[in-house]
């Protein structure tokens, strides 16, 4: 039997490894998202010094956003059709929080100044309908949905039901 180039439905899932976003001012950029969704900078003080082309800021273990100055964007033209800066303009991304994070997040973008939408319910993700989403916006345009979902990973006790059920 011939190999499958199909991907696998029963081996490891994909992970979300990085988002690249266009900014004027990456170290501006990096100190947003630190205040904003609490999200630690990465190669900060060598993007500073001059070492690196640019910095990221950690979302979690597994993902970080890389924080790409406009001045890259003919660096990064190195595939057919990816003029304008590779695939620019994302349309938005989503982070999922706890309720109290959530919350704590819009709290913080209120102290910050940064543009917010109206509260929205049941909008579709990853995990089914959130339970509560909002969209803002970064300081160069970056459109991020934050939502939390009712149910949250470790909210069931030993038995299998869910904390307060």
């Amino acid at each position: 039997m011939p190999p499958t180039t199909e991907p696998s439905t029963t081996g490891p899932r994909p992970r979300l490894d990085h988002l690249v976003l266009w900014v004027a001012d990456p170290a501006a950029s990096a100190v947003f998202y630190e205040e904003a969704l609490a999200a630690r900078p990465v190669r900060l003080a060598e993007f500073t010094a001059g070492e690196v082309p640019f910095p990221s800021v950690r979302l979690n273990d597994e993902t970080i956003l890389d924080l790409m100055p406009r001045t890259m964007v003919a660096r990064t033209e190195v595939f057919p059709g990816a003029h304008s800066g590779s695939g620019h303009p994302l349309n938005h991304f989503c982070v999922a929080l706890t309720g109290p994070e959530f919350d704590a997040l819009a709290t913080r973008l209120e102290r910050l100044g940064a543009p917010v939408s109206r509260m929205g319910r049941g909008s579709f993700g990853a995990r089914g309908e959130a339970t509560r989403s909002f969209y803002f916006g970064d300081p160069d345009g970056n459109v991020i949905e934050a939502r939390h979902y009712d149910e949250e990973p470790g909210a069931a006790d030993s038995s299998g039901e869910a904390a307060g059920a």
